[in-house]
C-alpha cells in the first residue's frame, strides 16, 4: 500500500488558510487534511474535515490528532501564515522518515517576510534538546504510530504543553531526525531582533506556560533516569585559607561606555566583611584599560591584564577564581551592567550561609542603558525552586544573575573557555551535587543596548550558541543518568 499523509493546520477561515490547503492538496501523498480550530467557525473548504480543539498546543488537541491519524504518517502545521512546500518536499521527508525509523522528522526551511525570503537552518535534536522553544520548524511530520504511541502513554492535560509533551515521549523511544535540507517556505511575522525574544521565557505573562513546561519535562526526566531528587551536599564552609570573604569578578573587553559605572557599583559597597575586586581585562583596544586605571588608588582593586591571548570569558574566569587574592566567595558582575544599591554584595554572600548552597542567583531588572526599566521589567526566575529547580535547569536556556559561587567548588569545576554558556554550564554542573541559592530582591540592573553580546545575532550565530548549550545539557543529563543508575 502506497505510504500516505494526514495533515493537521490550524484554520481560522478560508483566507487565512486556503493557499496552504492548495499546496498540500498538489501532493498525491497527502490523505486528508483536517483543519483545527479553536471557534466554532462557519467556513469549510471542500475535502477537508474541522477538528474543534481548546488550543492548538493542549493535551486534548494532540489527542485529538491521535485519533484522527489514520494513515502512515502526520503532518501537523503549527503556524496560522502561509506554508510552501518545496518540489517534492513530503515525498523526500517521507523518504528520510523512513530510512532512518524516525520518530519525527523535521527540516531547514525559508521564512518569507514581504518580498524577502531568508534561510532559516535549525538544528539537531539532542538527548539535552529539552528547551520548550527548541525551533523545529513549523512542519513537524510524525510516524503515526509513534504519535499514537506517545499519545497512549500522556497522563497529563497541559492547555499548553501538548506539543511539547508529544515530542518529548515520540523522542523516548524514536529519534527526531532533522533533514539539512530547505523543504518549505513559511510566513514570518516574529521579525524581533534575538536580544528582544531571549526573554520571553522569563516573562512574568508567561509564567502559567512556564509551569505546564516544567511539569512535562519533570515527567521526561523520570522516565529516561535523569530526574535528581532533592538531596544536596553540605557545605561547611570552612576549606582553603583566604585574605577576604568576597571578591566581585568583572572579565571585560572593550567597554569604555559602561566599565566606571560597574566598577563604581562595587567599591560603593556595604558589608561587614572584607571584599575585593578582580578586574580581568582581555586586551581591550578602546580605552577601556585607562578607565580601570583611574581606580588604581582604591587598594581593593586587582587589575589583571592576562598573558595568555586565547582565553574568552570562561578562560577570564578561570584566571581571576585562582588568583592568590581571591575571596571565599566570588560574585559576578557583567561590564555593562551594575549592582542595584550598595547591599547587593552583603544579600549575595549571606544567602550562602542561610541556605547552605554552593552558588547563589539573585534577581535583576532589565534596564536601558540609561538604567530606566525596560519590559519584561523585572527577572526572579521563580522556575528556580529548591525542590525542583536542578531538574528544571535542564529545560531553561539560562539561571540569572548576578551569579555567585563558593571559590573551592568553582576551583575544583574549572570554567569552560568559552564566550557564551559558561555560567549555564556550571550551574548545571553544580546543581548535580550541590543546592543553588536564590536571592529574590533586585540585586542587579541588566542594562539591555546595542553592545550587548546578544542583542541582535544572526541566524548562524543563534544556532551555534543553542547547540553549545545542547550539548552541555546532553553532556549534564548524561552524567545523571548514570549518577542514578549507579545509586
Amino acid at each position: 500500500m502506497k505510504t500516505s499523509i494526514n495533515c493537521f493546520i490550524p484554520f481560522m477561515g478560508t483566507a487565512q488558510a486556503e493557499q496552504t490547503i492548495q499546496n498540500l492538496k498538489a501532493s498525491k501523498l497527502v490523505n486528508k487534511i483536517y483543519l483545527l480550530v479553536t471557534d466554532k467557525v462557519e467556513e469549510l473548504i471542500d475535502g477537508c474535515e474541522k477538528l474543534l480543539v481548546s488550543s492548538l498546543n493542549s493535551t486534548s488537541a494532540v489527542r485529538e490528532i491521535a485519533v484522527h491519524s489514520n494513515a502512515d504518517y502526520s503532518l501537523i502545521y503549527t503556524k496560522y501564515t502561509t506554508l510552501e512546500l518545496g518540489m517534492f518536499a513530503l515525498e523526500r521527508m517521507l523518504n528520510i522518515a523512513e530510512d532512518s525509523e524516525a520518530g519525527m522528522v523535521y527540516t531547514d526551511h525559508y521564512q518569507v517576510n514581504g518580498q524577502s525570503r531568508t534561510l532559516c537552518p535549525v538544528i539537531d535534536c539532542q538527548l539535552g534538546s529539552l528547551r520548550d522553544d527548541f525551533n523545529f520548524g513549523s512542519v513537524l511530520l510524525y510516524k503515526a504510530d509513534a504519535l499514537k504511541s506517545a499519545v497512549n502513554e500522556m497522563t497529563s492535560d497541559y492547555s499548553f504543553a501538548g506539543l511539547y509533551d508529544l515530542r518529548l515521549k515520540v523522542s523516548q523511544k524514536a529519534s527526531l531526525v532533522h533533514i539539512n535540507e530547505y523543504l518549505y517556505s513559511e510566513v514570518e511575522n516574529d521579525t524581533r531582533k534575538s536580544g528582544e525574544k531571549i526573554f520571553d521565557y522569563v516573562d512574568p505573562k508567561n509564567r502559567a506556560v512556564q509551569v505546564e513546561m516544567e511539569a512535562a519535562c519533570t515527567e521526561h526526566l523520570k522516565n529516561i533516569g535523569g530526574y535528581l531528587a532533592p538531596d544536596f551536599k553540605k557545605i561547611e564552609f570552612n576549606a582553603g585559607d583566604f585574605e577576604c570573604e568576597a571578591s566581585v569578578f568583572i572579565p571585560v573587553r572593550n567597554r569604555i561606555r559602561t566599565i566606571k559605572d560597574a566598577i563604581g557599583s562595587v567599591l560603593n559597597q556595604k558589608t561587614n566583611f572584607k571584599f575585593n575586586l578582580i578586574v580581568v581585562d582581555n586586551y581591550s583596544t578602546d580605552g577601556t584599560t585607562e578607565a580601570v586605571d583611574e581606580f588604581a588608588s582604591d587598594e581593593r582593586l586587582i587589575h589583571i591584564i592576562p598573558e595568555r591571548q586565547d582565553l574568552g570569558i570562561g578562560g577570564c574566569w578561570n584566571l581571576g577564581v585562582h588568583h592568590s587574592k581571591c575571596g571565599k566567595f566570588v560574585v559576578q558582575l557583567d561590564s555593562d551592567d551594575v549592582y542595584s544599591d550598595e547591599n547587593t554584595l552583603q544579600k549575595m554572600v549571606d544567602a550562602f550561609y542561610e541556605q547552605n548552597c554552593a552558588m547563589v542567583v539573585g534577581t535583576y531588572m532589565m534596564t536601558d542603558f540609561n538604567m530606566k526599566m525596560i519590559a519584561p521589567g523585572i527577572i526572579d526566575h521563580k522556575e528556580w525552586t529548591p525542590e525542583n529547580g536542578r531538574n528544571n535547569a535542564l529545560r531553561i536556556n539560562g539561571l540569572g544573575a548576578p551569579r555567585a559561587f563558593y571559590t573551592p567548588v568553582l576551583r575544583e569545576i574549572k570554567v569552560p573557555n568559552t564566550s557564551y554558556g559558561e555560567d549555564y554550564a556550571l550551574g548545571l554542573n553544580i546543581s548535580r551535587k550541590y543546592q543553588i541559592g536564590r536571592v529574590y530582591d533586585v540585586v542587579y540592573m541588566c542594562r539591555r543596548w546595542d553592545d550587548n553580546s546578544d542583542a541582535s545575532l544572526d541566524v548562524v550565530k543563534m544556532n551555534g550558541h543553542n547547540t553549545y548549550k545542547d550539548r552541555i545539557r546532553t553532556w549534564e543529563l548524561q552524567a545523571r543518568i548514570a549518577l542514578n543508575k549507579n545509586k
